[in-house]
C-alpha cells in the first residue's frame, strides 16, 4: 500500500543561511498515529508546516495521496486538517459560528449534523454558543480541534495537541484522537509529553536540529533499545560497593539502602544469576527485588545525547 504522505529529500533554508530542515525523507501510512519527538528547535513545525501548505520548502517534494503539494494544492490541502500550537481564534466569535465558517473555507457546503457531531464528540456542544473568550484552555484547545475536523480530513496533524492541558483533560483528548484512529483518519502529532507519544503512537520519529535521527515502530524501539533496572532492596545500608561487585555496574542509592542493576533487555544474558551469586559470596543480604522497564522518555533522552556526543567527536 502506498504511504499516504511521502516526504522526498525535503530542505528548508531561511535567508541568513539557517538550515531548519535537511534532507528529510519519511513516509507515513494511511490510518496510523505518528509521533513525532524532538527538542525545541528541532525543526518538528517548520515539518508540519510544508506538508500543510504554509511554508514553502527550498528543496524536495511532498505528495499527500498521490497528490503533489504545490502542483495539487487545493486537493491535498483540503485533504489535511491542522491543530496548530498557538491558541488563535476569534475571541468574539461563538463556538459554533467559528466551527462553521472553518469548513465554508474549504468550500464545503454547510452541514450543521457534521458539526453537531464534531462538538459532541469533543464534549462542546455545551458550550456552542458561547464566545471563545469565554473558554479555558482546554475547551479553546478543542475548538482548534473541532476547526480542523469541520471539513472532515482524511489526515489530521496536531501540534502539540495538549500543551496547557490538565491531566484530565489530556487523557479525554487522547480518547479523542484514537476514536478518530478508529473512523479512519490518519494522525500525525508532535508532542513534549513523552508519556503521549507511548500511550498513543503506531510509530515514532525522533528530529533534531532539522533531521530524522530516528523512524521506528513504537514498540519495536522500546524492545529493541529498551533496558531493565533491578532494584535490590538491601537489608542494611552500605557506605560504599564492594569492589569485588564492580564489574557488575551497580549503582548505590542516594539513601544507600539499595543497589541499582541496568540491563539489556534484547541480551542473550542478563547477568542476573551471576550477580546474585556475587552478592552472596560478598555476604550482602537484601529483602526484596523489583524491576522497571525503560521508558519511550529514557530513551529519547540517550538517543539525543548520543546524537550529540556524535558530533563533537
Amino acid at each position: 500500500m502506498q504511504p499516504v504522505i511521502q516526504i522526498n529529500n525535503l530542505q528548508k533554508s531561511y535567508k541568513g543561511g539557517f538550515q531548519a530542515l535537511k534532507d528529510i525523507n519519511l513516509d507515513i501510512d494511511r490510518g496510523e498515529i505518528f509521533a513525532l519527538l524532538g527538542p525545541n528547535g528541532a525543526g518538528k513545525t517548520t515539518l508540519i508546516s510544508i506538508v500543510c501548505g504554509i511554508v514553502n520548502a527550498t528543496e524536495g517534494s511532498v505528495t499527500v495521496a498521490g497528490h503533489d503539494i504545490v502542483r495539487n494544492y487545493r486537493e491535498t490541502r483540503s485533504m489535511i486538517g491542522l491543530v496548530p500550537q498557538e491558541l488563535t481564534t476569534d475571541a468574539f466569535e461563538t463556538v459554533w459560528a467559528t466551527v462553521s465558517f472553518s469548513r465554508g473555507l474549504f468550500g464545503k457546503a454547510p452541514d450543521p449534523a457534521h458539526i453537531e457531531k464534531i462538538l459532541k464528540q469533543l464534549s462542546l456542544w455545551d458550550k456552542k454558543d458561547s464566545k471563545i473568550m469565554t473558554l479555558s484552555g482546554g475547551m479553546k484547545r478543542r475548538v482548534l480541534i473541532a476547526k480542523a475536523l469541520s471539513h472532515e480530513p482524511s489526515i489530521l496533524f496536531l501540534d502539540e495537541p495538549t500543551a496547557g492541558v490538565d491531566v484530565e483533560l489530556r487523557k479525554d483528548m487522547w480518547n479523542v484522537v484514537r476514536g478518530l484512529q478508529q473512523s479512519g483518519v490518519t494522525i500525525i502529532l508532535t508532542t513534549h509529553y513523552i508519556e503521549e507519544a507511548e500511550m498513543m503512537a503506531d510509530r515514532v520519529g525522533v528530529i533534531r536540529k532539522g533531521e530524522i535521527i530516528l523512524v521506528e515502530d513504537k514498540n519495536t524501539l522500546m524492545r529493541k533499545l529498551g533496558e531493565k533496572q533491578l532494584t535490590i532492596h538491601l537489608h542494611e545500608k552500605l557506605d560504599k560497593i564492594p569492589e569485588k561487585l564492580s564489574k557488575h555496574g551497580l549503582e548505590l542509592s542516594d539513601n544507600k539502602e539499595a543497589l541499582v542493576y541496568t540491563y539489556d533487555t534484547a541480551a542473550g544474558r542478563t547477568g542476573i544469576t551471576g550477580l546474585l551469586a556475587d552478592l552472596n559470596d560478598a555476604k550482602i543480604r537484601f529483602n526484596d527485588i523489583e524491576t522497571q522497564e525503560r521508558s519511550l522518555e529514557d530513551i529519547f533522552v540517550n538517543l539525543v545525547h548520543e546524537d550529540e556526543e556524535d558530533e563533537d567527536e
